[in-house]
């Protein structure tokens, strides 16, 4: 079985178990998703769901974020992790949306990447559910299931971006990120991982990968 083939049937697995996935990161527009996603570095989804409800109570919009210091917004994001860089680039990145971008979230991978704290991954996120651009956004989870299910043996998340595009239909790349993700946290961790109880590493798992 070649690699397109055994993409096809762990896309097929992937439909069943999860056919409309929703993002997992709480958000009502492009700038709140844009926000959280940026929160969602090195930490959990789950936690950053708890933190922007009280984050946005206070500045939901670029216009409201500026008018918090930094001190303040870095107080309320702490429990995510790295407060003082994401403090600064939140508050950075929406004087910049007004300033070039009439308060709106640029909808280019260029424009997203210039911002501060927001690279690769985050922008492609946004561009796919914010704008519906056909983006396949690699995390973590993605890279070490890609490298699991022999899919990719890219050193980084850029790499195994750019095979997983070449095996799957581009049409699908938004909804199997997803569905990767969702996958990754209920069948497939990276610890404590028994591949005999997995849906799809009992099939597909590349022998002698662990991680």
């Amino acid at each position: 079985m070649n690699k397109k083939e055994k993409a096809s049937k762990i896309q097929t697995i992937l439909r069943k178990l999860y056919p409309k996935p929703s993002i997992p990161l709480h958000h009502k527009d492009a700038y709140t998703l844009l926000i959280a996603v940026l929160l969602s570095a090195q930490c959990t989804d789950a936690r950053v769901n708890t933190i922007t409800p009280i984050l946005f109570a206070k500045a939901s919009t670029p216009q409201a974020m500026i008018k918090l210091s930094i001190a303040e917004i870095e107080e309320v994001i702490r429990p995510c992790g790295l407060g003082p860089r994401k403090a600064r680039a939140i508050w950075e990145l929406s004087h910049i949306l007004l300033e070039k971008y009439q308060g709106n979230v640029p909808n280019t991978f260029q424009a997203l990447e210039e911002l501060p704290g927001v690279g690769h991954k985050t922008a492609s996120v946004v561009m796919a559910q914010a704008f519906g651009y056909a983006a396949f956004p690699v995390d973590t989870h993605i890279h070490r299931l890609a490298k699991r299910w022999g899919l990719s043996s890219g050193k980084n998340v850029e790499k195994t971006e750019e095979d997983l595009k070449k095996l799957f239909p581009k049409k699908d790349w938004i909804t199997l990120h997803l569905q990767i993700i969702y996958f990754a946290r209920e069948y497939c961790p990276a610890r404590r991982h028994d591949e005999d109880l997995c849906p799809i590493c009992s099939l597909y798992m590349l022998k002698g990968v662990s991680d």
